[in-house]
């Protein structure tokens, strides 16, 4: 089913989360971070830090802590077996620690097509600020809708 061009714009459900120390090392390592700031809380306060920075892609996981986080997709009529995740990109503005409680404020920024709609392609910023609302970086992300039915 073609997702409706309307739906540019819309504003998804925002999320908080507080950054936990035990979360973002065990990312750092998954990730194969080599620098120990982002691991060890004493190298992150004997290299000046206030916590463990946030490692980078990290932000990314900030949205998924909803109990659905692909109901906005579901909600536009995708069948999630027929998605993929495209493309990820992040502009950083500032550092965020352990402790920190960041707040995440997706858009769907836009919708189009190619291979006459057989694929359809859904451009989802994220605007992730500090509970004052100072910027900590910008997210976008972009998923590819395969429609099965659609022969180009």
């Amino acid at each position: 089913m073609p997702i409706d061009d309307s739906v540019k714009g819309t504003r998804l459900p925002s999320v908080t989360m507080t950054l936990e120390a035990g979360r973002l090392a065990s990312f750092a390592g998954a990730t194969g971070q080599p620098d120990p700031v982002y691991r060890d809380p004493l190298a992150a306060r004997n290299a000046g830090l206030p916590g463990l920075p946030v490692p980078p892609t990290f932000l990314f996981a900030i949205e998924l802590e909803q109990p659905d986080p692909f109901a906005w997709l579901t909600g536009l009529g995708v069948d999630l077996r027929w998605v993929l995740h495209g493309e990820q990109a992040f502009t950083y503005h500032a550092m965020a620690y352990s402790g920190n409680t960041l707040v995440a404020s997706p858009q769907i920024a836009d919708v189009y097509r190619k291979k006459g709609g057989a694929l359809q392609f859904v451009v989802k910023r994220t605007a992730v600020t500090h509970v004052d609302g100072s910027p900590v970086a910008d997210l976008d992300s972009v998923i590819v809708v395969r429609e099965p039915e659609v022969t180009s």
